[in-house]
C-alpha cells in the first residue's frame, strides 16, 4: 500500500485525487493533506480518510479542527504546507496547490527523499534549475501529473532521450479559441470560466483562456525533459483527445490519447511504473469522435504564450516574474478589477521593468516573486 500526502486536497486536482484513493482503499492510504479555507470539505476528508496530519491555510481553522479531532496533528500556513510535504509516513507527495506557494514545500519533500507527483506548474516555472538539481542529487523521482506532461512521459517509456526530435504539446485553445483579440475586449469572467473540454479550477481555466497555462507548460517541459525551447512546440487541438506527442529523429511520432479526464494522469503518477483499472473513466471511441482537428498557434492572438517562450529563453529570474505577475493579474480579472486583455499587458510590463538575475538562488527567487507582486499591485492601484 502506498502512503500519500496530498497538498491542495480541496482543489480540483485534489478532489479528483481523492476519488482515486476512495476507489482503491487497498492500494492507497492518505496519511496527510493540506487544504485552503474550505473547512467543511476538510472535515469530510478527515472523517472519511482519517489522516495523521492536516494543514489548513488559516490558524483559526486549524485550531477549530484540532478541538474536534484530538487524535490528529494539525498545522497551518507555510509551516503546515511544509509539514504536509515532509510527513514521515508519506512515500508520495502529490503537489496540487495552485501558485508559487508550492515551491518551498516541494524542495523540502525532495530533501526528505519523497517521490514527487507534480501538478503544480509554478514549482518548475519559478525555480526549475533548483528543483531538478535537488531531485537529481537526492535520486528522487519527479512524476508529472499535468495531462500534457504525463502524455509525453508515457510516450517516452522505453525510448532513448537522444532520439527525440521535438515535443508537441497540445492545447484546446480555452474558452475563447474562436474569438479574435478584438472580440476579447469586454468578455465577462463567467464566459472565461466556461472551458469547452476540461473541468478545472478558476485560475487554471483563465490561464487556459489566455494560453498562459500552455506557456507555463512549455517552461515546465523544458525542465522535466531537458530539452531546449526550440524543440518544444504547441499545437492547437480542439478535442483534447491527443494530450501531447513526441517526434523522433526518424520522423516517427508517438501520441498519447484518451478522453479528457484528469484522473487518468493523476492515477498514472500514483501507480507508476504500473497501471490500474479506472472504471469510472470514459473509454475513448475514435469512431465516435470521427475527426481530430489541429492548427498552428497564433502567437499574436495568444500573447501570453509568446511572453512565456521569451521568459523561458531568457531564463534566470524571468520565469519567476512571468508567473508572479500572471497570478496577480488573473486574480484581479477574477475580482472584476481589470479587463481580460489587461492580463497580457500587466505581465509584459512586469517583464520589461525587471532586472534579470541570471542564476538566482532560492532567496533571490522568493524576493523576485515578492517584488513582482508588489509592482503589479501598484499598477492596479
Amino acid at each position: 500500500m502506498k502512503k500519500i500526502s496530498l497538498m491542495g486536497a480541496t482543489g480540483s486536482i485534489g478532489i479528483q485525487t481523492l476519488d482515486i484513493l476512495r476507489s482503491n482503499p487497498e492500494s492507497f492510504n492518505l496519511v496527510a493533506f493540506s487544504a485552503g479555507r474550505n473547512i467543511g470539505l476538510a472535515r469530510k476528508i478527515i472523517e472519511e480518510f482519517k489522516p495523521a496530519f492536516v494543514s489548513m491555510q488559516e490558524k483559526e481553522d486549524a485550531e477549530k479542527l484540532r478541538s474536534e479531532y484530538p487524535g490528529i496533528t494539525f498545522s497551518y500556513g507555510e509551516e503546515g504546507l511544509s509539514g504536509t510535504a515532509t510527513h514521515e509516513q508519506a512515500e508520495i507527495v502529490l503537489n496540487a496547490v495552485v501558485g508559487s506557494v508550492g515551491l518551498k514545500p516541494t524542495l523540502e519533500a525532495i530533501k526528505c527523499g519523497k517521490t514527487i507527483a507534480l501538478a503544480n506548474k509554478e514549482t518548475l516555472v519559478t525555480a526549475g534549475h533548483l528543483v531538478m538539481s535537488a531531485a537529481k542529487m537526492k535520486g528522487v523521482s519527479l512524476l508529472p501529473v499535468d495531462s500534457e506532461h504525463s502524455a509525453i512521459f508515457q510516450c517516452l517509456q522505453g525510448e532513448n532521450d537522444k532520439n527525440i526530435e521535438r515535443l508537441i504539446i497540445t492545447a484546446s485553445g480555452g474558452s475563447f479559441r474562436d474569438r479574435t483579440r478584438e472580440e476579447l475586449a469586454d468578455v465577462a469572467v463567467e464566459d472565461a470560466l466556461n472551458h469547452p473540454n476540461w473541468s478545472m479550477g478558476a485560475k487554471i481555466t483563465i490561464d487556459s483562456a489566455t494560453m498562459m497555462n500552455k506557456g507555463l507548460e512549455v517552461i515546465e517541459a523544458h525542465w522535466l525533459f531537458s530539452l531546449p525551447y526550440e524543440k518544444i512546440s504547441v499545437l492547437l487541438h480542439r478535442e483534447s483527445i491527443i494530450h501531447s506527442m513526441v517526434e523522433f529523429h526518424d520522423s516517427s511520432i508517438i501520441a498519447q490519447l484518451g478522453s479528457p479526464d484528469m484522473r487518468v494522469p493523476i492515477q498514472y503518477a500514483l501507480t507508476y511504473p504500473d497501471r490500474m483499472p479506472l472504471e469510472s473513466a470514459k473509454r475513448l471511441n475514435l469512431a465516435e469522435a470521427g475527426k481530430l482537428h489541429f492548427q498552428e498557434m497564433d502567437f499574436e492572438r495568444f500573447r501570453c504564450l509568446q511572453l512565456a517562450y521569451e521568459a523561458g529563453r531568457e531564463g534566470g529570474s524571468a520565469p519567476t516574474v512571468l508567473n508572479a505577475a500572471n497570478e496577480i493579474a488573473v486574480a484581479a480579472f477574477l475580482d472584476g478589477r481589470i479587463r481580460f486583455l489587461e492580463i497580457d499587458d500587466l505581465v509584459e510590463r512586469a517583464l520589461e521593468t525587471h532586472s534579470l538575475i541570471k542564476e538566482p538562488d532560492l532567496e533571490a527567487i522568493l524576493e523576485t516573486d515578492k517584488r513582482t507582486r508588489q509592482y503589479v499591485q501598484s499598477l492596479l492601484a
